[in-house]
């Protein structure tokens, strides 16, 4: 496989798993480890990707991936932890979903519940709830994103501030090793903050991509959340501190997500 054709796929990779390695690279398209190398090396200087000891990962940074490619990425994951979430929530519920591809999946997961009443800032869901008939929609006012249709501002909070919801269903673009919520926009941010403190039960879900990632505002931490909803074990020590929190983690990978 030549240069060309190789370095997109390392990309595709690094952005499925978070982090690639030299041996496995070379492994997989069958050349040399100096050749993976300096795949690597002109990744890393085109800005695609940031070297580490052994590898590359996606580069840190201010800026989200890409919403529509976003939502490509580790889809089996996403159903995953999706209907592992939608489990937890009974018939007859008041919820709020936010902005984001895994709560859209969340949305998707809730097609055979009845009496909800789901209030959201994200169109996206809405239109995915839209043919339920059994489920009352509400959307929460606010400045429209185009970027991913998501509805944020001074006048969301003012309308969430408005409800007590059952259960608040919330994601992140990035999670670090203290635990940390992490996203990109302080409007946005300012919306789940709001929810926090508007829901008798939160459920974040987040698939393991957001452990390799970084992002420069801070939502919450994982103690602040009552269940977490991911596809891997969490890494490092923040299981244990999970525990001493009372942050329930729930891991629903796809090879179980039919058991």
């Amino acid at each position: 496989m030549s240069q060309s054709f190789r370095q997109p796929d390392i990309l595709e990779i690094a952005r499925q798993e978070g982090k690639v390695t030299v041996e496995g690279l070379a492994d997989r398209f069958g050349v040399t480890v100096q050749t993976i190398r300096r795949d690597l090396t002109e990744l890393a200087n085109a800005g695609k990707l940031e070297r580490v000891h052994g590898g590359a990962v996606l580069p840190s940074g201010v800026a989200n991936i890409m919403y529509e490619e976003r939502r490509r990425l580790n889809e089996a994951e996403k159903t995953a932890i999706a209907r592992a979430c939608a489990a937890g929530i009974p018939d007859s519920a008041s919820i709020f979903l936010d902005i984001g591809t895994s709560t859209e999946a969340v949305a998707h997961a809730l097609a055979d519940h009845r009496n909800l009443m789901v209030v959201t800032n994200n169109m996206n869901v809405a239109a995915i709830l839209q043919a339920h008939e059994d489920c009352e929609i509400v959307v929460a006012g606010g400045t429209l994103r185009r970027a991913d249709n998501g509805l944020v501002g001074n006048l969301t909070i003012r309308t969430l501030e408005n409800f007590k919801f059952d259960h608040a269903v919330i994601g992140c673009s990035a999670l670090d090793e203290d635990g940390d919520l992490l996203d990109f926009d302080i409007q946005e941010v300012a919306v789940s903050q709001t929810i926090l403190h508007r829901a008798r039960e939160t459920c974040l879900v987040a698939d393991h991509s957001k452990f390799t990632r970084s992002a420069p505002v801070r939502i919450a931490s994982l103690r602040d959340v009552d269940r977490f909803f991911t596809d891997r074990p969490v890494p490092g020590t923040l299981a244990e501190r999970c525990r001493a929190w009372g942050t329930e983690i729930r891991i629903a990978s796809p090879d179980t997500a039919g058991d």
